[in-house]
């Protein structure tokens, strides 16, 4: 019995078969493991057909105003080029920059890309198109959706590999993604790790026009007419303020 239930982990309901066959007996005790056996087959065979990480190019429709793409390649971790040749990036949220003038990642960049490479390349979503349908450099705003409904945003703000950020258009996600980095910083996950730094415990400036916020040190917080003061890091990301560009080395300092 012991080697059934070994056997029905990653097997086929073909191949345990000959398994049943011999242990199948008038033994209430053996048919209770043997049915055990057969659920286990069960969740095997459903496992990655129903989860985000697992959705392959099968069939599967999109209903209007989604449409099905594919995805040919990740580019970073917030932009994928699609079958075409389109580049996408995704409209609510926002990865740190992979490339960098000093040819390294800022924090947390390449865990980003890696994870949004996996979630996506040679898969098919459901696109659906932002408000605003382009950003300033001409690509594709919008956001994949897996066949259960999750986003490939969703997944990346959810373990902390990206950061909520309101842009024009882009409402919709920014709402049911702020509420996702909510729990994620409660869980101190990813960037969200940063929380609890001395260099965190800071005030910040918020601009309330942009939504975005700045380190004091920043020649840019000087600038800001309409201000919001955050205590500190924390307070910040949980309004839905996004960090300005400018200030990335500051806020989300690399480690040495």
């Amino acid at each position: 019995m012991k080697r059934l239930l070994n056997g029905a982990i990653g097997s086929t309901p073909m191949e345990m078969l000959p398994l049943l066959y011999r242990c199948c007996t008038k033994n209430l005790a053996k048919l209770f493991f043997i049915s055990f056996a057969i659920v286990i087959l069960f969740i095997n065979s459903c496992r990655g057909e129903r989860g985000f990480q697992g959705q392959s190019d099968k069939d599967f429709s999109c209903s209007p105003p989604r449409i099905k793409v594919k995805v040919v390649k990740a580019v970073d971790g917030d932009t994928v080029i699609l079958e075409g040749g389109e580049r996408l990036r995704y409209a609510g949220i926002n990865t740190l920059e992979l490339h960098t003038e000093s040819g390294k990642p800022e924090p947390f960049a390449k865990e980003a890309y890696l994870r949004n490479k996996e979630l996506t390349e040679g898969k098919s979503f459901c696109l659906e198109i932002a408000l605003r349908e382009r950003d300033r450099y001409g690509r594709l705003l919008g956001e994949l959706y897996f066949p259960n409904g999750t986003t490939v945003s969703e997944i990346l703000v959810s373990e902390g590999l990206a950061l909520v950020c309101y842009y024009e258009g882009s409402g919709k996600f920014f709402e049911k993604y702020l509420e996702v980095q909510r729990r994620a910083i409660e869980r101190r996950v990813g960037l969200f790790s940063y929380l609890d730094r001395p260099s965190s415990q800071r005030e910040f400036l918020g601009n309330k026009n942009s939504r975005r916020f700045h380190h004091p040190a920043c020649l840019e917080s000087k600038e800001i007419k309409k201000r919001i003061i955050f205590r500190n890091l924390e307070e910040a990301l949980k309004a839905g303020y996004c960090p300005s560009r400018n200030c990335i080395n500051l806020i989300f300092p690399s480690e040495n």
